[in-house]
């Protein structure tokens, strides 16, 4: 959808304000955005454990606190398959895939932030 973004009326810029608050909301957390992006990385969906060794840091209490958080939000589906020892799997659902475009775009945003000012060791 095009937005008019050159909008001067205060009333339409609090309405887009608060849609981006609220989109926000949904992706906070220090690892919602890296676990959705292993998500779109995938060709197929990815078991648990996978999705922890592909996380750097962080610890599996965090990893399933921020998934049970994405699954309910609508952002990714989890699949329980019925054997021993169980095997969950994780993938995006259809509002989670349509975050595509504006993960690339984030994405390429950080590389020229990168670029311009050089580490991130400094951000907390």
């Amino acid at each position: 959808m095009d937005r008019e973004w050159d909008c001067t009326d205060p009333k339409r810029q609090l309405v887009w304000a608060a849609a981006t608050r609220d989109a926000m909301r949904l992706l906070e957390g220090k690892w919602k955005i890296v676990i959705i992006c292993q998500l779109f990385g995938a060709k197929a969906p990815i078991r648990f454990s996978e999705l922890e060794r592909r996380i750097e840091g962080v610890n599996q209490k965090m990893l399933i606190q921020q998934l049970k958080q994405l699954e309910k939000d609508g952002i990714i589906a989890r699949t329980v398959y019925p054997q021993v020892p169980p095997k969950v799997e994780y993938s995006l659902t259809e509002m989670g895939k349509a975050l595509g475009p504006s993960m690339a775009e984030l994405t390429e945003w950080a590389f020229k932030l990168r670029e311009a000012v050089g580490s991130f060791d400094h951000v907390a």
